[in-house]
């Protein structure tokens, strides 16, 4: 069973009297504290007590009901009486139609089957009376995956609790854990990190904490976070004043601007003196179990933002994107974007594809046994490290594969053109290469961690580890496959784009194991993740399971955060030495 994680009160007087060590006061405009739309103000809904449950929706049911009377002449009702049929469907009233977006969320994505089935009671309702009921835009959770898998994924996987929890505790289940939910394991020790980042006591008032969230997100223009956070920060008691760009918080946020670009785009540019300027720069300077708690909360989300562009993470149903009022219109969709993954396998050959599959099985066989024959030098390692990642200079996508910044994202980012270059260019002076044997997660950047933000070292090296050794013996069609050394290899990979090299590894096993089209596609999703595209995730192991691809990702993202924190942390110790 997953481990209890505290149950949030869902109250807003609850979410405002949370307090962090140092948290400031509330600062939530009057107009914004008791949102009709807001989860919070129904508060049973989020408990794990089914009486409760139900009296919490029927309160909801009669105030949508009501609220529907007030603004129109139709006879109000409960759940099942009817006012008058009009002749022609009408719009909801804006206030209503929030709680309308509400009850499809949780119609869809909550983990109580009775919330579920009443909320899509009272949107059937509304239909039936020819109110213009809000529907899903998309197809799923993610773009990239069919939802049937998804679900019958689920299905499989008995144990649902982490989703009931999620819900207790922050009022929705998200996109996001629903995709990572195809790895159960996995996601238990990556929400417990997170809830333990954004609500548990630490250095950092609960604002900062989401704000921070913001500004990481924003570098690499992911909507679907900052719009997460946003509402997530106001929840917090965020001065919505901050919210209209970096220009408007305090000094002291802003100060993490520089820090913010290097830790998302080129980590290894990060020195002492940038930790010695935040650390030494008056009212506005940080402490160091603040600037441990930012770091951390900046490289969780930069990598989560891989994630979110690498699995194609649908907008939230009640974000902007993720629904509709306009009834469905036969289209011709897009090409990309409708492309399935099946479909590219039968457009470019399934018999290829599944070549590619038997190729792959057998040249990890033959690394296994050269293996046991003969082990490569230190030098001709050395000599191979360099030689991949010269090669990674080539290993870019396309030109036109260029992304654009949306305004609720592009006011939370300062230097915009600012982004990853490649560790090495020819002729030019590069920093040296990382060697993990000077300085290394397991035996520097953990200690220092959990020495200045307890329990966070642990639950970090907890979710590095389950990701690292997370197997299910398989490996497209086959059982009983031994898969370490493709892990290791596409860990190692994303390491060796940001520089860092392992003495006893050779780096010839990644041209064996990766494929041109998987390089692309990791480091699209590493370096530049808002340019990842449908075809490129169709591109890859096009006979592996989605699940798969999935687990690809995770090593993307936990391997990216675990490069930039090597590099924040080292100077940080160089700054405290």
């Amino acid at each position: 069973m997953v481990e209890e994680v505290p149950v949030q009160d869902c109250t807003v007087e609850a979410a405002c009297g949370r307090r962090a060590t140092g948290a400031e006061p509330c600062q939530v405009e009057e107009e914004e504290e008791d949102p009709c739309w807001d989860i919070r103000k129904w508060a049973g809904l989020c408990s794990r007590d089914e009486k409760e449950r139900a009296e919490a929706m029927e309160t909801l049911g009669r105030f949508f009901w009501a609220r529907l009377e007030q603004s129109s002449t139709s006879p109000k009702g409960n759940l099942g009486d009817a006012p008058e049929r009009k002749s022609r469907e009408q719009p909801l009233p804006a206030e209503i139609s929030k709680i309308g977006v509400l009850l499809l969320r949780l119609s869809r994505n909550c983990p109580f089957r009775d919330i579920r089935e009443k909320s899509l009671e009272v949107l059937q309702a509304a239909q039936d009376k020819r109110y213009k009921v809000p529907r899903p835009l998309g197809t799923g959770p993610s773009s990239f995956i069919p939802v049937q898998e998804i679900l019958q994924e689920g299905a499989k996987n008995n144990d649902r609790q982490i989703f009931i929890e999620a819900f207790v505790s922050t009022g929705r289940v998200d996109h996001l854990l629903v995709v990572m939910g195809l790895h159960p394991e996995y996601l238990t020790s990556f929400w417990k990190t997170q809830y333990y980042l954004l609500q548990m006591d630490g250095p950092l008032p609960y604002p900062y904490r989401h704000y921070i969230a913001i500004m990481a997100s924003a570098r690499h223009r992911c909507s679907y976070l900052v719009n997460l956070h946003i509402m997530d920060f106001l929840q917090a008691g965020g001065n919505r004043e901050w919210l209209n760009g970096l220009n408007f918080a305090p000094q002291k946020l802003r100060n993490l601007n520089e820090i913010n670009k290097l830790l998302a785009h080129r980590p290894w540019l990060i020195t002492k003196e940038h930790i010695e300027a935040l650390l030494t720069t008056g009212e506005n300077s940080w402490s160091l179990a603040e600037l441990i708690h930012a770091v951390v909360l900046l490289t969780h989300y930069h990598s989560l933002s891989s994630f979110v562009f690498g699995c194609g993470i649908n907008p939230e149903l009640d974000h902007e994107g993720g629904h509709s009022f306009r009834p469905p219109s036969p289209r011709a969709c897009d090409s990309d974007s409708c492309l399935r993954v099946e479909d590219y396998v039968n457009g470019h050959g399934a018999g290829d594809a599944m070549q590619e599959v038997e190729a792959l099985m057998a040249r990890m066989k033959l690394l296994q046994e050269c293996r046991l024959d003969e082990e490569a030098s230190q030098e001709e390692m050395a000599t191979r490290f360099e030689k991949e990642k010269r090669e990674s200079l080539l290993v870019a996508p396309s030109a036109d594969e260029r992304e654009f910044a949306l305004p609720n994202v592009s006011r939370f980012v300062e230097d915009p053109e600012f982004g990853y270059v490649d560790f090495t260019r020819r002729g030019e002076q590069t920093p040296p290469t990382l060697r993990a044997q000077d300085y290394s997660w397991e035996d520097h950047g953990y200690s220092l961690i959990n020495r200045l933000y307890s329990e966070v070292g642990q639950l970090l090296d907890e979710k590095f580890q389950i990701v690292y050794n997370l197997t299910y013996h398989t490996m497209a069609m086959h059982c009983g496959v031994n898969t370490s050394m493709l892990r290791r290899a596409i860990w190692n990979y994303i390491h060796c784009i940001f520089g860092i090299r392992y003495d006893d590894y050779d780096y010839g096993d990644v041209n064996q194991l990766l494929e041109r089209s998987l390089k692309i596609y990791m480091k699209t999703v590493a370096c530049y993740p808002e340019r990842t595209t449908t075809r490129m995730y169709n591109g890859f192991w096009r006979h592996f399971k989605h699940s798969e691809k999935v687990h690809v990702n995770l090593l993307i993202q936990e391997s990216k955060m675990q490069a930039a924190l090597l590099y924040v942390l080292r100077a940080i110790t160089r700054y405290m030495t």
